[in-house]
């Protein structure tokens, strides 16, 4: 059934007469909460709270939350130079709950040109990539049940398997390559609050072998690959915002609010302070990161060298666009001469909690790596290998950042809810490093500007570069952000070919002159 589940599967991405979710959302009455029973999927307090709560708001209110989404999007084009009249249907994904919101969107999208393509996460092996929900989704009443399941392609996958599904994608591609062609890419609003999943290893659950392992790692590349010819990487965009749900706890509408706030703020303001720290990581080719008390974070990062200052940049002016809410400057680093220890005591990645986390990076590449989660050090480098190294040998860094969101910071502080924010909104709260694919994966070719009118060049790596020679070498299919909170974080420094420094950020605070605004509500 390969053939089928794939088609299928293809044509809920692109085909905007599949309008399954589209018309629960446009033509039911939201305040009834029935209406959430329509799709099929586990209801909790958490969708109803959600659509409860979005019911008491007035319409200028769902408008504002909507047009911050919808425009997200629309800027991401503009910033990306990229053309969004081409494009004829954009994907919205979300939680059951936010149908009022969902219903604004369409709307806004519409005035754009942009039908919604709106599907199910899915469901069975043969689509399903570990834990992961990509699509419309309700609560999950048990996520052990998921994590024990996440490998279970195990029961059947082999080179037979994978030629099959990559042909089956291939043939499906090609009968959805008009729509294909016009779609924009993914719309996303994510949710966080639930309460946080530490999984236990099921001796009984299946697991890849190591012959599956690499299987999968082809099956992930040449799909990718396929992906790109009919969805064109440079000629898509996205845009991902998130909001708590009611299982955060009794201040759910206090921080809701809070996180309108963060979502809107003065993007102006943020742009002219990370101009700043940028001019300054750019005088130099070396930045260094350390830990303080028992963080042993010690980083060197290697950037690329800059031909001209006036009209080149190594860092991107992060603001509300793709990435809402604003906050970062980010770069692909220099692998080589790129070295050292990560060190995070806490922090979550794709839902699942990593107590301890230590990667060893040298030439860029992870080289070894150990977590606290299990009793064996065996379980928790098999953890490691399935959620962070996707079982790649070795996997690069991709990305550097520095996060300056120190409002989302001290709202995580006064609610207690920093173990449950979504990577969207921590990654703004610290320096971040991502491993994987750099930011710019599949459309490393195409120019970025930052507001100021200069290039950003760091969009390739060593290994992002081999595109041009074996395009299965280039991609990981993988990107994940590691964020080092501010209360973690010893110094950032900039480091010159004396080895002198000029300090961005000391016991977690912004000594950069020009930056003290970031520490305000530290202050407060």
């Amino acid at each position: 059934y390969c053939q089928d589940m794939m088609e299928q599967r293809i044509a809920e991405g692109v085909d905007t007469s599949l309008d399954f979710a589209v018309r629960i959302i446009m033509d039911s009455d939201l305040t009834d909460l029935r209406y959430l029973y329509q799709y099929g999927e586990y209801i909790s307090v958490n969708e109803t709270g959600v659509a409860e709560f979005l019911n008491r708001l007035s319409e200028e209110q769902i408008n504002n939350m909507a047009r911050t989404y919808t425009e997200g999007y629309r800027i991401g084009f503009i910033n990306g130079r990229k053309d969004i009249t081409k494009k004829k249907s954009v994907n919205i994904r979300y939680n059951l709950g936010f149908e009022r919101m969902v219903r604004a969107a369409i709307i806004q999208f519409r005035e754009m040109g942009l039908e919604p393509v709106i599907y199910r996460h899915a469901t069975h092996a043969v689509n399903k990539r570990g834990t992961a929900r990509i699509g419309f989704t309700g609560g999950n009443p048990n996520p052990q049940f998921d994590y024990d399941h996440r490998q279970d392609q195990a029961l059947f996958m082999d080179s037979d398997f994978v030629q099959r599904k990559l042909r089956s994608m291939q043939n499906a591609y090609e009968t959805y390559k008009n729509q294909a062609a016009v779609h924009g890419g993914p719309a996303c609003i994510e949710t966080f609050g639930e309460e946080p999943f530490s999984p236990v290893t099921t001796p009984e659950a299946w697991a890849l072998t190591e012959t599956q392992q690499k299987l999968q790692v082809e099956l992930d590349n040449e799909s990718g690959q396929i992906v790109n010819r009919y969805i064109k990487g440079d000629e898509r965009s996205f845009t991902i915002i998130a909001y708590p749900v009611p299982e955060i706890g009794a201040d759910f509408p206090e921080i809701f609010e809070e996180i309108v706030k963060i979502n809107t703020l003065d993007y102006k303001l943020y742009e002219r302070i990370q101009q700043t720290i940028i001019e300054t990581l750019d005088t130099c080719q070396w930045v260094e990161i350390k830990g303080k008390d028992d963080n042993e974070t010690d980083l060197i990062i290697h950037l690329h060298e800059l031909d001209d200052i006036k009209k080149q940049t190594n860092f991107e002016n992060c603001v509300a666009d793709v990435n809402i809410p604003v906050g970062e400057v980010f770069t692909s680093p220099v692998l080589a001469g790129t070295g050292g220890i990560l060190h995070v005591k806490k922090v979550y990645l794709n839902g699942l909690q990593f107590k301890d986390l230590r990667l060893v990076f040298d030439c860029g590449q992870v080289i070894d790596y150990s977590c606290a989660n299990f009793e064996t050090e065996e379980e928790n480098r098999a953890y490691i290998e399935d959620n962070i190294l996707h079982h790649h040998p070795k996997i690069p860094m991709g990305e550097f950042a520095i996060g300056t969101n120190t409002t989302a910071y001290m709202a995580a502080e006064k609610y207690g809810i920093a173990d449950k924010l979504p990577i969207l909104i921590a990654e703004k709260m610290g320096p971040h490093f991502a491993v994987g694919d750099t930011c710019y994966s599949w459309a490393e070719d195409t120019p970025v500007f930052n507001p100021d009118g200069r290039e950003i060049i760091a969009r390739d790596n060593e290994i992002s570069i081999l595109r041009k020679e074996d395009i299965s070498l280039a991609y990981y299919g993988c990107h994940t952000d590691i964020t080092i909170p501010y209360e973690e974080l010893g110094s950032i420094r900039v480091i010159d070919e004396d080895g002198e420094g000029v300090s961005i950020i000391e016991n977690g605070r912004f000594v950069l002159q020009g930056t003290e605004e970031l520490n305000i509500p530290f202050d407060r």
